[in-house]
């Protein structure tokens, strides 16, 4: 008898050791926003739907127009989420590419534009474990060249899928202060960049994450390969910055240009992140406070702001 319990307890052994491991829960939802709000920021302060124009309008009925004729096609999955989502439907757009995902759910591009747009909503744990699936189902495979919707000024995408992949899952670390866990993963985007909008991209975060973490000399590296002259067509912003950061402009210079767009909360927080990790709280607090307020709130600078007012708040 005892010779057979010990044989059946060695196959259970066995049994549970050759097992695939079930995977992990998805992290929580977060609590839905009140009626006319997309989103909560980290200060509590619900954030309504940004106005979109006509154009956009258009597209997105194009979009949809092309769904409807297909809905199981990945393409058509992907152009009607990032539509709704350039109108400021962001939870609309998680809902489209969750269906994305049922439907093809070894698309890696479903699970980076959903992390995406999780960061946009503040929904940190839920856009890292989004855009790391994304970053084990493109593990090996080439990389491709991805479409730009809001084409720049020379109408040349400078963005691929891995390296968007790599890019935000590096941002959803940062933005949560995990500034560990964003480290290699700017330290992999940077090892492969490939033009000098997204070196100066990457370069911008990788320098104020190593910075954050006291690694001054290492942070003054990333600078060695960032000239005036460089060929920026996107990320004109993070190019100032990193100048900025090398001594070319001062703080106080940048922080008072005219901003609109985007461009706004990007140079105000970098500027504000400058103060910080130099140790001047009291300047930089009232420059995050005027980022919060003036937004537009999606920009990821504003997100930042409102991250780093949650973490000086007493």
């Amino acid at each position: 008898m005892n010779i057979r319990i010990a044989l059946l307890a060695a196959l259970l052994l066995a049994a549970c050791a050759t097992a695939p491991v079930p995977p992990a829960p998805p992290p929580p939802a977060a609590p839905p926003a009140p009626e006319g709000a997309e989103a909560i920021s980290l200060l509590g302060k619900p954030l309504a739907r940004p106005a979109g124009s006509e154009q956009q309008e258009n597209d997105l009925a194009a979009a949809r127009a092309t769904y409807d004729a297909n809905p199981n096609d990945a393409d058509a999955i992907i152009w009607l989420g990032r539509r709704a989502a350039y109108l400021g439907r962001y939870r609309e757009a998680v809902e489209i590419f969750s269906v994305g995902i049922r439907k093809h759910p070894r698309d890696a591009r479903m699970y980076r534009h959903r992390g995406h747009r999780f960061i946009t909503l503040r929904q940190f744990d839920r856009a890292i474990a989004d855009l790391e699936k994304a970053t084990g189902l493109v593990r090996g495979k080439p990389d491709e060249v991805e479409p730009d919707g809001q084409p720049n000024p020379r109408n040349i995408p400078i963005g691929s899928l891995q390296s968007n992949i790599c890019y935000h899952l590096g941002l959803a670390h940062y933005l949560k202060g995990d500034f560990e866990r964003a480290l290699p993963v700017y330290r992999r985007c940077a090892a492969d960049t490939t033009n000098a909008d997204r070196i100066v991209s990457v370069s911008h975060w990788l320098y104020m994450t190593l910075r954050r973490l006291g690694r001054v000399e290492e942070a003054e590296r990333v600078l060695q390969p960032i000239t005036i002259g460089m060929d920026v067509v996107e990320n004109v912003s993070y190019h100032k910055l990193l100048l900025m950061y090398g001594g070319h402009i001062a703080p106080e210079e940048l922080n008072a240009e005219t901003l609109s767009g985007m461009d706004g909360p990007t140079i105000r927080y970098g500027v504000a992140n400058w103060y910080v990790y130099n140790g001047d709280t009291a300047r930089a607090r009232p420059i995050l406070e005027r980022v919060v307020t003036e937004g537009p709130w999606p920009a990821f600078g504003a997100i930042a702001a409102e991250a780093e007012l949650a973490r000086l708040s007493p």
